[in-house]
């Protein structure tokens, strides 16, 4: 079997949804960590054009960009399907992991913002989760039915994540008393055991977000 390998970083949302795919694939590989602030040859070589984790090597061919990685993962390992046997329900799966991933810059925008323009981005946050919540999820225990598929996997980091962005910003944007729907689903998805046992400490993702935010804010309050 050709060796499977993954370059990632630890408090990396886009690791994580490759990490959660690979395990339930029953996957075997080696995971090398890897600092987006100080990058490594490794990585270079491996993804020479955006240089950013994380990168999968499969038989020493190297694949970029964590939903062009999970797409890989689900066509080369069969088992345990991760997207629906449908074609429908399939296009409507990539559908919401596309949604996902152009909204998830907008969705996180408070974490970027202070005063005025998070009050802004607030509001354009829980615009954006209530469409996730009331035309993707509905009141299904996952976006597919009763099983976690890859449109679960790459929403993933609002069950974690998300409530990091939010103490750091010092913001309350995903509630249970507005969002009843996502945060049962957020519940559901943390005791899947794949995604539980992986889950980044929470302190030290704390501690590091906050980092980076008061970094962006430094940086927007030179330029004004």
């Amino acid at each position: 079997m050709a060796e499977v390998k993954l370059i990632g970083f630890w408090a990396s949302p886009f690791s994580d949804r490759v990490i959660w795919a690979l395990k339930l694939k029953g996957v075997n590989y080696e995971y090398v960590e890897e600092d987006p602030y100080n990058k490594t040859q490794l990585v270079l070589q491996h993804n020479p054009v955006h240089k950013k984790v994380p990168v999968l090597i499969h038989g020493g061919k190297s694949i970029p960009e964590s939903s062009i990685i999970l797409e890989y993962i689900e066509e080369t390992w069969p088992q345990n399907p991760l997207l629906p046997q449908d074609a429908f329900q399939r296009a409507m799966a990539r559908f919401w992991i596309k949604f996902g991933e152009e909204k998830m810059a907008t969705i996180c925008a408070v974490f970027r913002t202070a005063r005025e323009e998070q009050q802004k981005a607030m509001a354009e946050a829980t615009k954006l989760l209530k469409i996730i919540e009331e035309k993707g999820l509905g009141d299904k225990k996952f976006f597919g039915g009763d099983g976690i598929e890859l449109v679960d996997i790459s929403f993933g980091w609002l069950t974690y994540l998300y409530e990091v962005v939010e103490k750091v910003s010092a913001v309350k944007v995903l509630d249970a008393d507005t969002f009843p729907q996502l945060h049962a689903w957020i519940q559901n998805l943390k005791e899947v055991p794949v995604v539980k046992e992986s889950l980044p400490d929470h302190q030290k993702l704390v501690g590091h977000l906050k980092r980076r935010r008061e970094t962006h804010l430094a940086l927007l309050n030179c330029h004004n």
